[in-house]
């Protein structure tokens, strides 16, 4: 027998509040120097739209904050696992900005979005420990690879990792960049289970790189200069995280499949951090060049950036339960596939782990 680290259940939340590009038509876009762009907004957003697909995102609605998002996910995965929520050791949330109430723009994180969502969930059972993430986008598998250590180790015996974000709260209406972030929540169940055949998460792998990269993502003042220079939003270099992601992705994609002892041949789905089209499909193309390998992302890799936009931590697990559940685009998973998840983001942090269904 082996001891194996089993998803049992998953659960997502997709927002009501469908947002298309239209809705960006009427915004006054500025450069980070607070000049207008000479071009007309409808040749922004179609510019917008050919680079990244994304056609519409997802807000939550304005009574929700991450925490209600992540505990409806979890209620959702939990329900899927057939456990009960008292009998959890461990319950971990992804995320970056904790609550912020519609319209608030304070960034509320005391107390922990963890603890918060465990209060929502009802979970009585102070046994069931519960701590936040903060590593960027990559902060759901970041949780998961720190759920296993736990599991592992015999500390703990069943695990919840939640990721949850808001971010239509955080972005500046002024930059061109706010049409790519949305919100959402996913959440997944993981056992320690004694298993006859090698199965559940077999490796994995982690970075950080903070020499040049640590601000490639960070809080800024909008680009309209006449707004308080001491209100921050959501700012990215787009193109130095798009170079980034293309050079080191891979790399620690093929370094969670090494420390797995498995080649991209027997990768059935890849799970890639939805972070924009071109980025997801450059990252994919260059990881099936790694192994002298013809791409086929249309079939190994599905994607949700095009209606949901980029909701950080949540994509992953948001992804993952729509295939699971076998609800999306033909895309399905069956015992004994092997699925590559990774992901990349502020940090900049990177992670990838593998796991045989």
């Amino acid at each position: 027998m082996k001891s194996s680290i089993i998803i049992t259940g998953t659960g997502s939340v997709i927002p009501d509040v469908v947002v298309p590009n239209s809705a960006f038509l009427g915004h006054d876009f500025l450069d980070e120097n607070g000049i207008p762009f000479e071009y007309a907004n409808d040749v922004i957003i179609d510019k917008f739209q050919k680079i990244t697909e994304i056609s519409e995102r997802r807000y939550a609605k304005p009574g929700q904050t991450s925490k209600d998002l992540a505990a409806e996910a979890a209620l959702k995965a939990l329900e899927d696992s057939g456990w009960d929520k008292e009998d959890l050791d461990l319950l971990i949330v992804g995320h970056n900005f904790g609550d912020i109430e519609n319209g608030s723009r304070i960034i509320d994180q005391m107390p922990p979005l963890a603890s918060r969502v465990k209060h929502i969930m009802g979970i009585e059972n102070p046994n069931v420990v519960a701590f936040d993430v903060l590593a960027g986008c990559p902060g759901w598998i970041q949780g998961v690879i720190i759920a296993e250590a736990y599991l592992r180790s015999g500390i703990a015996k069943r695990a919840l990792v939640i990721g949850s974000e808001t971010l239509s709260r955080t972005v500046d209406k002024h930059d061109r960049d706010s049409m790519i972030f949305s919100d959402g929540a996913g959440a997944a169940c993981f056992e320690l289970q004694e298993t006859k055949l090698e199965k559940g998460i077999l490796g994995r792998a982690a970075a950080s790189y903070t020499k040049n990269e640590v601000y490639f993502l960070k809080s800024n003042p909008s680009n309209n200069l006449k707004l308080d220079r001491k209100e921050k939003f959501l700012k990215m270099k787009g193109r130095k995280i798009y170079e980034f992601a293309i050079s080191k992705v891979p790399d620690a994609m093929k370094a969670a499949l090494d420390n797995a002892g498995v080649h991209l041949s027997e990768v059935k789905k890849i799970f890639m951090h939805q972070a924009n089209a071109k980025l997801d499909h450059s990252v994919g193309e260059r990881l099936f060049k790694l192994y002298r390998m013809k791409p086929n992302l249309d079939v190994v890799m599905p994607m949700s950036i095009q209606w949901a936009g980029n909701s950080s931590v949540a994509t992953v697990p948001t992804l993952l339960d729509l295939v699971r559940k076998e609800q999306y685009m033909g895309h399905k998973v069956e015992e004994g596939d092997v699925l590559l998840f990774a992901s990349v983001g502020a940090g900049m942090n990177i992670n990838a782990f593998v796991y045989r269904v």
